[in-house]
């Protein structure tokens, strides 16, 4: 450990589909940072030692993907505005001995579809999932001033997230995880649950929905999901979440160590290594 001053890592299970490493790795080498990411497999029973592990062996921060993003908040210090409001902390940072959660989810997706939807103000968005990467995405939009649809396969925690949205002054409405009028006039449709990494169908068609609708699936690995496949058939533009991974990498970056973070390096290095992968098998 002493021979880089500073050390990052991404926890979660699985994480070897995880690109971060090489993101991260290749953003500290452009600017000549002294420092390095690493990845580790943490299975929930294990997550309390994990960061007590993390901390002793001086990690100055480290993200957490799934299945942490919620359960990790009670072995923190203190949770930043963003994590807070998300209930989800995806960045964490050591300072002064302090555990701080942040989120940079939001953020992050917001940044990687803008110049694509031309504005977000008065416009609809429906989310497909209310888990831990929904939540952040939602609260980030209705920020922004989008209205707000939200279906899940368990709606009482769609009308959960909406609760949550309304508390924080946004507009939200939930319903059933089905097709709907939702279809129609949704300006930004955005799939956020785990259907897809194994090149499965998504559970229901896209049949109906508004050609002007810019379509995301926050699954990077496959590069195209079934999901985006048939959204491209009917017409729809069309994200992986490429953009979004590189942006939310991009914000925990600055949060650890100030400065802009070297995007262009950053987005060349998640390339190089999807080139080299052709199916996710986390």
């Amino acid at each position: 450990m002493l021979a880089v001053e500073k050390h990052y890592a991404v926890i979660g299970d699985p994480i070897q589909h995880s690109l971060s490493p090489g993101m991260h790795n290749a953003g500290y080498r452009s600017l000549g940072v002294d420092a390095e990411y690493s990845r580790f497999q943490v299975e929930a029973r294990r997550l309390a030692g994990a960061v007590e592990g993390l901390r002793a062996l001086g990690f100055s921060g480290w993200n957490v993907t799934l299945p942490h993003k919620e359960s990790i908040i009670p072995l923190l210090d203190t949770l930043t505005p963003q994590a807070k409001r998300a209930g989800a902390v995806n960045t964490v940072k050591i300072h002064e001995r302090q555990l701080i959660g942040h989120n940079t989810d939001g953020d992050g997706f917001v940044r990687s579809v803008e110049e694509d939807l031309k504005g977000f103000k008065g416009k609809k968005a429906v989310l497909l999932g209310a888990g831990g990467a929904s939540k952040g995405i939602a609260l980030a939009l209705a920020e922004q001033g989008m209205q707000l649809h939200i279906l899940n396969r368990t709606p009482e925690k769609a009308m959960e997230l909406v609760q949550v949205i309304q508390h924080e002054g946004g507009r939200a409405t939930s319903g059933t995880f089905a097709p709907g009028d939702w279809l129609e006039d949704a300006d930004l449709l955005v799939q956020t649950t785990s259907v897809g990494l194994y090149n499965e169908p998504f559970p229901f068609s896209l049949a109906g929905i508004s050609k002007q609708a810019l379509v995301v699936d926050i699954i990077f690995n496959p590069i195209e999901t079934i999901f985006l496949q048939e959204a491209k058939k009917l017409g729809c533009r069309t994200q992986n979440g490429i953009g979004m991974l590189l942006y939310q990498g991009a914000l925990a970056w600055e949060f650890w160590l100030g400065g802009k973070a070297p995007v262009a390096e950053m987005r060349q290095a998640l390339k190089n290594q999807l080139l080299q992968r052709t199916v996710y098998k986390g």
